[in-house]
Parts: C-alpha cells; structure tokens; sequence
C-alpha cells in the first residue's frame, strides 16, 4: 500500500487494491457468471480492465469528486467499476435496479452524478425517462464497457502517468462513496463514507474471511453497504469472490462455486431452514423420524461443545450416523465446504442458527449501519453467543447512553449525511459520538444485544430498510382511513393494519375492502417491491388512548398495538392469508 507521510499505509482505496495485485495471489480474484457457468478470473485480468476503465473515466472528462452511478445487480462490471471509480477520486453512486425511476430522478439529482453506467436497456431506459431531471452527461450500459476499456488504453497510451498520479493524490477523508439509505420522513439520505472507511472496514473483516484460499459467494447488492464490505474485504484478503446477480440463483451457486464464507441476509438461511425441515416432515414415517431425530442429536452435540463440554461416547456415534444420513446431504447443497455464514441487516431467529450448527456450519451474526461502513459488532466462529451480534470489531469502541442508546466510535463512522448538516449533527452526540438509533444491551463479556429499535425503521428478513412512516402517510392520504401502521420488521414482506371512517366508507356506497384495495394498490405503484404492501386487514376499531395504543399527541405505540393486533398480524403472514 502506498505509504503516507508518517510512513503508514495510507487507507485509501486505490491502496488497498494496488496491495491486493501486489500480493502475486495466484487463486482467481473473481468467479462471473456465464452461459456456460462461472469462470475465473485472474487478478491480472482485473487489474488491466480497472486500470482501462479508470483512463476511460478520464477520457470522459470524469475527474476527482464527482459522482459516477452504477444501476446494476451484483455482477463482476460493477466491482470492477467500483475500483476504477475510485482510482480516480471520484465518488460511487450505487442504485438498485428495483428502485423506481422517480428514485433513481432523486439520487443522481441529489448526487449530482455526472455519468452512469447501467446492466442492460431495461434500465437505460428507466434513466433516459427521467435524465432531464439530472445532470448527466452519459449513460453507458455494460455493453459499451469494452469500447470504454479502449479509450482508457489509448488515453493511458498519451497520459502514461495520469493515473497513477491520481491515485496518489487520493486522500484518507476523500469521499469514496453515497450510499443512500431510507429516512423515517422524506427522501432518502446520502450517507458520505470516506476512503478511510470503507478501508477500515474491509481490514477490520477478520474472523469470517481468512485468506486467499476461501472463496466468498456474493448475491447481496452492491448498492448496499453490507455487499461493499464483503467485496472490498474479500480483496484486501486476496479472496477469490463469486458474484451472483439473481438470488434465485443462490442454490444452484451454493452447489457449482462451493463457497467456504456465506455473507448473506436472515430469509436465505430462514429458507434453507424451512426447506430441510418441510422435507423432512412431508417425507413421513421412518424417514420423518429419522430427521427429528438426527436434528435432536444435532442440537444436543451443539449445546455440549458450546459449553465446552464433553461429549458423550454413545451421543457422538449417534451424532456420526445422523451426519451421514442427514447432515452431509444438506451441507452438499450448500456447496459442502462451507465453514461460516455471516447474517446481517436484520435479527436472525435463535432456532435458525442452532440449527446450522446441528448441522456443523457456523452461522453468525453482525452488526452494523450503513453510517459505520456496515461494521460494529461481529460474532467470531470460534467464540459467538447466540442472541447477541458479537463484540465490537476491533478498532471500534460502544458505550451505551442513558437511555439504552447504542453509541459508537471508529474510524469506520461515515463523515455524515451529503447536503444535510442539521441530520448530520442530529446523528452524533455532543462528545462526538455517533447515535444509532438502536437500543441494546452490554454483557460482562463485551458481547452486544439489539433490544429495541428508537427509529421506526422496519428492516424486514429481507435486509431491506423501510420507512414505515412514508407508507402509512400516503396510506393516509385517503380520506376513508382514518388510522394506519404497517408491518414488517423480521418479516417477509410488508403488511398494513388499517382503520377506516365509517361515515365516509358508507357514503361512499362501496365495499370497505374494495376501497382499501384501490388505495393500497395506488400507494404500491411507485414503490419498488420490497417496499410494497402486500397484504392488508381492515380492523373492526381505532387505535385509542384509553388501550395504550397512542400517545396524549397521537403518536402510534407501536409495539402495544402489535401485541394488542398479534392474532391478525400473524394471519397475514400465513400462506393461505388474503389482502
């Protein structure tokens, strides 16, 4: 790495990939998805197309600070443009490619992005619709990247030093990305993550990602801070990474990559849990007996070495025949070597991790926001507490505030919110230490556990952060609903409890849910999926005062209406419920 004044090594992104190329890693840095499979690709193939893509990013007039957006899924185009991006000191953008396009409007307006580059003509055509309300200059889709790499060549060819250059001028506090998150009111925020950051961050990846031999499968979205961590980490590391740009595709990846570290969200190990239990019970007979049975062994071998005790002779045979009977057959269809699964972005279920263990993988969880880089708190495999996200990473100091607040400290602590100093400052204590917003608790041994949310933001099994508040006011909107709280933290999906005014329903002659209906479906248009509501119940009441349900300013309580509503919430998350 480049060494700094004080002979450091200077925490920058152009680097820590200069580090990686210099380690002569001799295993594929990535593996792409083709027609014909994954094929690897070599640290010095990457390097010579990041190294092109930067010139042509100054052939195109991109210079030091400005905005350059990627709207792509999770595809080896956009690791390699996230590099040369930064190589120039220029500042990534990443959009989902299930944002609307009035989002979309919003970010490369607000980031003033001067270039984009987008996965196919879906979603050139998605900017072309909204490209007056920006200041783009180009848009260039991953079919043109080769004809880019060619200016960058012929740029490099005149301008043999220009990057280079650049490159070393890139300072530890420049900006390096915005990662826009959901607000709990209004538009979306521009986290600002510095090149110290995001360095920072991936250094600090070292209990999960070892060394150059494991192989790291990522399906996450690179517009989102978690899947730039475990790309940038696994570089730092020399790690070969996977890319997987449908989800869909996650099992069929599992078994073809092999990988040995899974950073992934709660539902893809809820699935993989439900799967193997709803095999095992629609088998029947001998054999659904024999999946109980082997489970209990399983969890009972766990718990021992846990408590790092000893296990019996009689239980560990049992233990080795149900491995062979059971166990292997579900680590085959994770690849087989798989040794660690990271979750994060939402709370993963005890049942689930114990499950994994039973079946010998080590599931563990994190914790982090988009504003520490995505990391704060981790579990290591050799010494994790289920129910808890671990002890802060090392470099990072927590303290709790009075009310329970989780306050952090580190290096990975974002430099604020992009043309928004009043939510900048509102996000940080006065000594300077950055609020959360989440409430937890600390035990004897460092390890931390999330006990409340202080912002209403839903984080559903997912990952996916949503603001609640912007649903139910547009739910609100309509004149028939006189109250409104959707649903959906830990969850698969977001739902709505709603109530009606009875007189305007009935002078409108119309049927309750037909009404609702029409509504749900109108505040569902412009939303991406995830953000949509996908089921509803129209309640027989308001929410009160006198049942604890608001406050003297008619503030939802929240967690008393889903307790006092648990019996109809839970119907809308079974597969037979109706919206």
């Amino acid at each position: 790495m480049t060494a700094t004044s004080s002979g450091a090594a200077a925490a920058t992104a152009p680097s820590l990939w200069r580090r990686v190329l210099e380690s002569g890693s001799t295993n594929p840095a990535y593996l792409e998805e083709t027609a014909d499979g994954w094929s690897p690709v070599a640290w010095t193939e990457a390097a010579e197309r990041v190294e092109a893509l930067a010139h042509g990013l100054l052939a195109r007039g991109v210079r030091r600070g400005d905005a350059v957006a990627v709207l792509s899924r999770t595809r080896l185009e956009w690791v390699l443009l996230d590099w040369a991006t930064m190589a120039v000191g220029a500042v990534v953008v990443g959009l989902y490619p299930t944002s609307s396009a009035k989002e979309c409007a919003y970010i490369l307006g607000h980031s003033e992005a001067v270039l984009a580059f987008v996965e196919d003509d879906e979603q050139a055509a998605k900017l072309a619709s909204i490209r007056d309300e920006t200041i783009l200059r180009d848009v260039l889709g991953f079919d043109a990247l080769g004809a880019l790499e060619e200016e960058g060549r012929a740029h490099r060819a005149e301008h043999a030093d220009a990057l280079a250059e650049l490159a070393a001028e890139v300072a530890e506090d420049d900006l390096a990305t915005l990662i826009y998150t959901s607000g709990t009111t209004g538009p979306p925020k521009g986290c600002m993550l510095t090149h110290r950051n995001l360095v920072t961050a991936a250094m600090r990846v070292t209990h999960t990602i070892e060394d150059e031999n494991d192989v790291v499968l990522l399906f996450l979205p690179l517009a989102h801070s978690f899947g730039r961590l475990a790309h940038q980490a696994a570089a730092f590391h020399g790690t070969t990474l996977a890319l997987v740009a449908d989800v869909a595709r996650v099992p069929e990846a599992l078994a073809a990559v092999r990988p040995t570290v899974l950073p992934a969200v709660p539902r893809v190990y809820e699935k993989v849990h439900a799967n193997a239990l709803g095999e095992i019970e629609r088998a029947g007979g001998a054999k659904r007996a024999i999946g109980l049975w082997a489970l209990d062994v399983g969890a009972r071998v766990s718990r021992l070495r846990r408590a790092g005790e000893r296990v019996p002779p009689l239980l560990a045979l049992e233990h080795r025949v149900a491995d062979r009977l059971v166990f292997a057959k579900v680590r085959e269809r994770l690849g087989g070597r798989l040794r660690v699964g990271v979750s994060g972005a939402a709370p993963l279920a005890p049942d689930v991790m114990e499950f994994f263990l039973a079946l010998g993988v080590t599931v563990i969880e994190g914790y982090g926001l988009t504003e520490t880089s995505s990391s704060t708190t981790v579990n290591d495999p050799q010494r994790f507490k289920i129910g808890t996200v671990g002890p802060a990473v090392e470099g990072t100091e927590l303290k709790l505030a009075d009310d329970g607040e989780i306050l952090v400290r580190s290096a990975t602590v974002f430099a604020g919110y992009f043309k928004d100093p009043e939510a900048t400052a509102a996000a940080f204590a006065e000594d300077g230490w950055f609020r959360t917003g989440d409430v937890g608790e600390l035990d004897a041994d460092g390890f931390l556990k999330i006990t409340d949310r202080k912002k209403d933001l839903i984080i559903t099994a997912g990952g996916k952060n949503i603001a609640p508040q912007n649903l139910e006011n547009a739910l609100k909107t309509s004149r028939f609903v006189s109250q409104a709280i959707v649903v959906g933290d830990r969850r698969p999906y977001v739902t709505a409890l709603i109530t009606l005014d009875e007189a305007e329903v009935a002078a409108s002659g119309r049927h309750p849910q037909e009404l609702v209906q029409e509504l749900v479906d109108e505040v569902n248009r412009d939303r991406v999926r995830v953000e949509q509501i996908k089921r509803f119940v129209v309640l027989p009441r308001d929410f009160t005062q006198e049942a604890g349900e608001v406050t003297p300013t008619l503030k939802l309580r929240r967690k008393v209406i889903e307790d006092h509503f648990a019996a109809e919430i839970e119907q809308l998350y079974r597969p037979s419920a109706g919206g």
